[in-house]
C-alpha cells in the first residue's frame, strides 16, 4: 500500500467508536411551563419486542448521511408528532457507549408548551408521553446499583501463540444503573444515566 492511500483515507475521516455496529440520537427535551420546568418522556408501548413499556426520550437509529440532531428531530416527529419548528436544539450531551458496539448521542432541546397539545404518540411505538419536573428529580436523586462485568476466555484462546500465560489475568468491569426510585413513574438504565448526567452538569 502506498501513502496516498492512507491520506485519502483519514484526511477527512471522522472519528467514531471504531468498529461501531450503530449510532443512535435521542432528543433530551426540556418544557417550560408555568408551575416549573420539566423533562418530557415517553412510555414504550407494550406491544415492542425490547423494552416494552420502559420510560425513555424519543430517539432511534441514524439514517445514511443522517447527522445525530437530524435523526433526534425525525424520530421525534415519528414517535410524537412534534415537528422541528416546536423545538428549539439547545445542544449535543456527552455521548454514551452501548456494549452493542453502537454510540448514543442525546441532544437537548427545548419544546414549546404549545406542541404538548398537539402531540400524537405513534401507538406502535408509544403508549403515552410523560412530564417530571426537574425540581422533582434534583430532589429524588438516583440510586446506583452495581454489578460486575467478567470476561469469559475459555480454552480456545491461542495463548501459546500470543505467548501469554493460560493464567493470564484478564481485567473485568463493572456496571452502574442509576434508578430513580421514588417517582410516579420507573426511571431507570440508559434514561437515567442521560438524566442524571444532564442535571449533574447543569447542577455544578
Amino acid at each position: 500500500m502506498e501513502l496516498q492511500t492512507f491520506e485519502k483515507a483519514f484526511r477527512h475521516h471522522v472519528p467514531t467508536l471504531q468498529q461501531a455496529r450503530a449510532c443512535y440520537a435521542v432528543l433530551v427535551p426540556l418544557v417550560e411551563l408555568p408551575e416549573g420546568l420539566s423533562l418530557l418522556y415517553e412510555v414504550r408501548s407494550a406491544a415492542l419486542q425490547h423494552h416494552a413499556g420502559e420510560i425513555c426520550f424519543p430517539g432511534g437509529k441514524l439514517e445514511p448521511g443522517e447527522s445525530n440532531v437530524q435523526c433526534a428531530l425525525r424520530e421525534t416527529e415519528e414517535e410524537l408528532g412534534i415537528p422541528s419548528h416546536d423545538i428549539e436544539i439547545i445542544g449535543a450531551l456527552d455521548f454514551l457507549y452501548l456494549r452493542s458496539d453502537a454510540l448514543m448521542y442525546p441532544i437537548l432541546a427545548k419544546v414549546s408548551p404549545s406542541a404538548l397539545q398537539n402531540i400524537r404518540c405513534n401507538p406502535a411505538e408509544v403508549d403515552h408521553t410523560l412530564l417530571i419536573p426537574v425540581e422533582e428529580l434534583l430532589s429524588h436523586p438516583p440510586k446506583f446499583y452495581r454489578y460486575p462485568l467478567q470476561p469469559m476466555v475459555d480454552d480456545r484462546f491461542p495463548y501459546k501463540k500470543v505467548q501469554a500465560s493460560p493464567d493470564y489475568s484478564w481485567k473485568s468491569g463493572r456496571m452502574e444503573v442509576p434508578v430513580y426510585e421514588d417517582l410516579p413513574y420507573p426511571l431507570w438504565g440508559l434514561t437515567a444515566r442521560i438524566t442524571y448526567w444532564l442535571l449533574h452538569l447543569a447542577n455544578q
